[in-house]
Formats: structure tokens, C-alpha cells, sequence
């Protein structure tokens, strides 16, 4: 994975702190807690590869699907938090108790404690909260922090803590792959209808690809391989479903953004939470058969950058934010892929 970046100022023009204390006055989800806000994610994936100057223009196209910030239910405290934990109804209590918490102490502790918690239940959401909580975590570590992007993190915690949802274990699928291989071996589920909860209910085999891994710093590479395959399986398979498919890809490459902040002792579970993510949503959107692969030659990074920006989608925008941390030729024509396969939205 490459990690190609545009001249990014997300450190020095003060824009995106902006943004976000503007979307902190919103909801983490829109149109009354059905879908997710990704605002925030896209107004940092611009900020860092140097597009602050769209921010306010694409923000003010998404702002009228925004909500207002939920109402309080009750306070969680360090007595109480279990019976909360994915409880929707508790959104502005979760996110309170987070700002409460990086107030007292340093954000990497609080990730760190919080982190193996929410985990197991990164599939609430549509994998969503993790993805936010990536974002957050890497202008903090890689463009410095202040107290706007830290409030970011807590946004992005309490949000996955109110749609924490675990899944029982999917049966095991026996066999020896590259991620790429292991992605080609997930099953799919079938009839292809319904949400996500309700596709991801039917996801019951997944090949166990990363359960021989035993050292941290080969789960970070295996991880960085599971989002170079993920991104590079959307050129072909992205028709099945081209808003969630990008899934496979962004909430892994997620996980690997916030490694560097992790205790290393952490860094194996989450390989696994994340593949099982990634496996699981190839599972519930493939396509019944693939596309036929036509690469871009030549196509740079800051081109799919700019036309993701000029296409609007927030998913596109994201998932062209990976192609570029992946940042070869067929992640790129991936990125170019989602474009022609998805709605813009309209500025």
C-alpha cells in the first residue's frame, strides 16, 4: 500500500475544525436515524489531500439531509455503560460520555480501553462508526491534534458504542489463501434483498483466512493486504451493489488507520474484526458473476481525487480516499469505477 497523499492542509488551514464544529451540532445518522451522516468523514478525506477549499461547498450540498443533534435520554457512566451499549435510543448519551472522557484523559487512553469493547460490534451501523472513528484517528495522528478533532474521535466513538452489534461467529471455511483468494471463497448469501441487518442475518460460512496469524506486525501487513484486495476486487464486482460494496474496503482500511494509535497487543483481534467485516459484506452484495477488468493506464491519484470531488457521492468520495492510500493502477481504476456506477450528488 502506497499512502500517496496530495499536498494536504488539513494541519494548517483551520478549515476543517469548521466543518467539524458544524457537524457537531447534527446527528451521527439522518433522516431521523435510518442512515448515516458521513459528513464528517468526507470533509476530513478533503482536508487531507488538500481539497479545503471544497469543504464548505460540499457541505453545504449534503447539509439539508442533516439532523439535529439527538436529545439526551440519560447519562452513561462507568456503572451503567453496559446496559447502553447498542442501545440507538442513547446516541447523545454515548457521545457526551466520550467528550466527557477525552476531557479527563488523553484520547489515545480512552481508544485504547474503548477499542477491544467495541470490536466485536463494528457490523451496528453498516460499519459506518468504525469508519468515522479511522478518519478521526488519522488527522490526529498524521496532521496533529486539537480540540475539534478530538471531539471528532468522541462523535465517532459514541456513535459506534449506540450501534454496537455483535454477530454470532459464522461457521468456518477451511482452506489456504491470499486475501484475494479468501475474498473469491466468501459465499454469498444467496437472494440478494433486504438491509443490512437483515443480509447480514444470512451470512453463516466465512473462510477463516487470518486465524494463523500470531504477530502483530504480520496482522498489519495481512490487513494492509485485505484493503489492496478488497479495493482492487470493486473494478470487477462493484455492480453488485456500488454504494456498499465499497464497504469491503473502506471499514478495513479503517482499522489499519487507527493501528498506529493501538497498543500492539490489540492489533491481531482487530485484523480478524475486520476481515470478518470486509468477508461479510462481499458476502451480502456480490454479484452473480464478475465484471470484466479494464484498467486506466496512467490515471494519477490526484485525477480520481478530483473527479470523486466533482461527482459529490460521499461514497465515492471515501472510497477514492482509499484507492489512494492503496495507490496502484487497478485501486484507482476501482475509484473511477464507483464514479460511473454511482448517483452524484448535486452541488
Amino acid at each position: 500500500m502506497t499512502n500517496t497523499r496530495v499536498s494536504g492542509d488539513a494541519n494548517t488551514s483551520g478549515v476543517l475544525e469548521e466543518a467539524l464544529e458544524r457537524l457537531h451540532a447534527s446527528g451521527p445518522e439522518i433522516y431521523e436515524w435510518r442512515l448515516t451522516n458521513h459528513a464528517p468523514m468526507v470533509v476530513e478525506a478533503l482536508a487531507t489531500h488538500g481539497q479545503s477549499a471544497a469543504v464548505h461547498r460540499w457541505l453545504d450540498a449534503y447539509q439539508s439531509r442533516l439532523d439535529d443533534f439527538p436529545t439526551p435520554v440519560s447519562p452513561i457512566t462507568h456503572a451503567n455503560w453496559r446496559e447502553a451499549l447498542g442501545d440507538t435510543r442513547r446516541g447523545a448519551d454515548w457521545i457526551g460520555y466520550f467528550l466527557r472522557a477525552i476531557e479527563e484523559r488523553p484520547w489515545r487512553d480512552v481508544l485504547a480501553e474503548w477499542w477491544p469493547r467495541l470490536l466485536p460490534g463494528m457490523y451496528g451501523g453498516s460499519t459506518h462508526p468504525v469508519i468515522r472513528v479511522g478518519h478521526a484517528v488519522r488527522v490526529l495522528t498524521e496532521s496533529g491534534e486539537n480540540a475539534p478533532r478530538v471531539a471528532e474521535l468522541a462523535h465517532g466513538l459514541g456513535y459506534w458504542a449506540a450501534r454496537h452489534r455483535p454477530i454470532t461467529g459464522p461457521a468456518p471455511l477451511l482452506g489456504t489463501w491470499d486475501a484475494d483468494g479468501a475474498l473469491d471463497a466468501v459465499p454469498p448469501i444467496g437472494e440478494l434483498r433486504g438491509r443490512f441487518t437483515e443480509r447480514l442475518t444470512r451470512v453463516d460460512r466465512l473462510p477463516v483466512w487470518p486465524a494463523d496469524v500470531t504477530d502483530p506486525d504480520e496482522a498489519r501487513r495481512r490487513l494492509t493486504e485485505l484493503v489492496a484486495a478488497a479495493t482492487h476486487r470493486y473494478a470487477t464486482h462493484g455492480h453488485g451493489e456500488p454504494t456498499m460494496l465499497v464497504h469491503a474496503a473502506t471499514a478495513p482500511n479503517a482499522v489499519l488507520r487507527t493501528l498506529p494509535a493501538l497498543p500492539r497487543a490489540q492489533w491481531i483481534p482487530s485484523l480478524h474484526a475486520a476481515w470478518t467485516a470486509s468477508a461479510a459484506v462481499t458476502a451480502m452484495y456480490a454479484p452473480s458473476r464478475p465484471a470484466p477488468f479494464t484498467p486506466v493506464p496512467g490515471v494519477t491519484t490526484e485525477e480520481v481525487l478530483e473527479r470523486a470531488l466533482s461527482h459529490g457521492d460521499e461514497h465515492v468520495i471515501k472510497f477514492a480516499d482509499t484507492a489512494a492510500d492503496v495507490g496502484d493502477e487497478r485501486a484507482l481504476t476501482a475509484a473511477l469505477c464507483a464514479v460511473d456506477l454511482s448517483e452524484p450528488l448535486s452541488y
